[in-house]
């Protein structure tokens, strides 16, 4: 049950929408369920021997605003109060009666009417839809004071929650005051109208979170605002200081054909310019030393960002099962920068999925737990290396880098559903096993190419090689440890990754254990997936099983990683080669 608020000066309008046929004839069998004393005349079934709708709907205007009339001056500004209060899709339909209830509850709640109050507001409560009614009152008493409506909405969410349990109806998860501004019906319709698949407000929210992910300074994200084509408007101190900022969509006008501007406080509340700066003192971190993966300069620069993206958000899920609240919502805010710059750097076969988990892990990385910023660098330099490496392919070890960087991903965004969780963040948690599922989408599009060449390459392998690599993993991973449809038998894509693996000098007992190792897998959806992109992580074997089989024919060698060291060499070590000095590392004359 849905309850949405808002506050108004004009009760007669607002009746003649609420009785009419509506923006698109929605609006059927208008009536109230519901009144201040239970006889105010009702517009939709009036009983009069000879009704006129217009003389009632009057006579019902000038009932509710009496009060308001008699105070004069000293009434609000925005006198009527409107709350429309919706079940959820599945729920059963509610009686007339059943919603009357529910109406002189919420009224109750929020201090408007209280029961057994003969001062309270008038109001009344109109249904015009089987699944929600209108509440409408007048804000003066009848002792001619303001009613309190201190945390009205929050107090009507409340009482909402315990309708749905006493009333049997779905359950919705309880909010904490972070989520986003949702758009207004004005907004919405506003979008029908001008055939928008979108409100202009949710627009600018992703265009503005996409602009910061990664961001080095507020000076570049402006930039990428303006790049992306925004109007920006920042508001200056006396000083010339920057106190905050606005944006609007080009060609979004109002009535009186100017912009209609968003603060950045009213897209969400980590998105005011204040929280920004938070957010861009913890700088994205520049590495001195080069890593394994920058040093493969036979791949492309998304797939390198890729790889180092994925050792981060690996980092990040084994933090979030730790017990620092404050790192830990810090990784969360990280992790969204980093979603955000996959989405809009990734091929056209995953973007659609990954934008939409970016959209529902948004709300995921807010709540009343205090983000320790510092702990942010690590994934904004990661998501700021994505941004920089440009758009990837869908094929090749683009392609590949980016299943691989997926299937970490639903780990994490998983582990963030377990900690909101854990301290009773219910839409958090919700938003964020949304964002897996769709993850999970996102993954089955970009892996289906490179696991369908690893499974043939696999059942390819010569019998005797291939049953030692399968004895290897039913050794590590007991088959009872795994459901039916992961059993281990003929796990082909990681059968072909572990003999790939040992042609590259690797210990495949040792690497396969230091996989599963990394982290629990009982949150995977297919065990076999995951090791196969850890595996391929810590041998630093091309994502794209394509991608080994060119450089095998080429005889191009790959780079040692750590565990080589307990593994038999196959290639020259350091000392085996001449120094740089030695004229035989020197090219050819041409």
């Amino acid at each position: 049950m849905v309850p949405d608020i808002g506050r108004g000066s004009r009760t007669h309008g607002l009746l003649v929408y609420l009785y009419g046929p509506g923006r698109r004839e929605e609006h059927t069998d208008a009536h109230l369920v519901g009144s201040w004393d239970g006889f105010a005349p009702d517009p939709g079934r009036d009983t009069s021997p000879d009704p006129n709708p217009e003389v009632t709907l009057a006579r019902l205007t000038a009932a509710l605003d009496l009060r308001v009339k008699q105070v004069g001056d000293r009434a609000p500004a925005k006198h009527v109060w409107h709350c429309s209060v919706r079940t959820a899709p599945g729920d059963r339909r509610l009686s007339d009666e059943e919603w009357n209830a529910v109406a002189q509850r919420i009224l109750h709640a929020t201090g408007i009417a209280p029961e057994g109050d003969p001062d309270g507001c008038r109001w009344i409560a109109v249904r015009h839809a089987e699944d929600h009614i209108h509440i409408v009152a007048t804000l003066v008493r009848g002792d001619l004071r303001h009613p309190r409506l201190n945390y009205d909405f929050n107090k009507a969410q409340a009482e909402c929650r315990s309708i749905e349990k006493e009333m049997d109806l779905r359950r919705l998860n309880a909010g904490d005051g972070t989520a986003a501004k949702n758009p207004t019906s004005a907004e919405k319709f506003k979008a029908e109208r001008t055939g928008r698949s979108e409100t202009a407000r949710e627009t600018l929210r992703e265009v503005v979170r996409r602009a910061l992910a990664g961001a080095d300074d507020e000076k570049e994200f402006f930039t990428r605002l303006y790049e992306a084509g925004l109007r920006v408007k920042v508001r200056h101190a006396p000083s010339g200081d920057a106190l905050g900022y606005n944006v609007a969509l080009p060609g979004d006008r109002n009535s009186h054909g100017d912009p209609v501007w968003y603060p950045g406080s009213k897209l969400a509340p980590d998105l005011s310019l204040p929280k920004i700066r938070l957010r861009l003192a913890d700088a994205p971190t520049e590495r001195t030393t080069p890593s394994a993966v920058d040093d493969r300069t036979d791949w492309s620069p998304p797939a390198r960002a890729r790889r180092s993206a994925t050792d981060i958000a690996e980092r990040a899920a084994v933090l979030l099962d730790h017990d620092d609240d404050g790192a830990n919502a810090a990784q969360l805010v990280g992790v969204g920068e980093l979603l955000d710059a996959l989405a809009q750097t990734s091929p056209a076969a995953t973007r659609t999925e990954l934008a939409v988990a970016a959209r529902f892990f948004e709300r995921a990385t807010r709540s009343h737990v205090r983000a320790q910023g510092a702990d942010t660098r690590a994934l904004r330099s990661a998501a700021r290396g994505i941004i920089q490496a440009g758009g990837a392919l869908g094929r090749g070890e683009d392609g590949g880098t980016t299943a691989m960087l997926v299937s970490t991903l639903v780990l994490v965004t998983l582990a963030a559903a377990r900690w909101h969780s854990a301290r009773g963040h219910a839409q958090q948690a919700h938003a964020s096993r949304q964002a897996a599922e769709h993850l999970r989408t996102a993954y089955q599009q970009a892996a289906a190419t490179p696991m369908r060449a690893l499974h043939d390459q696999g059942r390819a392998l010569p019998e005797a090689e291939r049953r030692t690599h399968e004895a290897t993993i039913r050794a590590a991973l007991p088959e009872e440890g795994l459901r039916a449809d992961q059993s281990p038998t003929k796990p082909h894509a990681l059968t072909a990754t572990l003999a790939q693996a040992e042609q590259a000098g690797h210990d495949p007992k040792a690497l396969l254990q230091q996989a599963i190792n990394m982290r629990e897998l009982d949150t995977a959806e297919d065990v076999n997936d995951v090791l196969v992109w850890r595996l391929r992580r810590l041998a630093q074997l091309p994502a794209h099983p394509g991608e080994a089989t060119r450089r095998a024919q080429a005889g191009t060698s790959r780079p040692k990683t750590s565990t080589d060291r307990t593994s038999r060499r196959t290639a020259p070590t350091a000392a085996d080669r001449p120094p740089a000095s030695d004229p035989r590392n020197r090219a050819p004359r041409r």
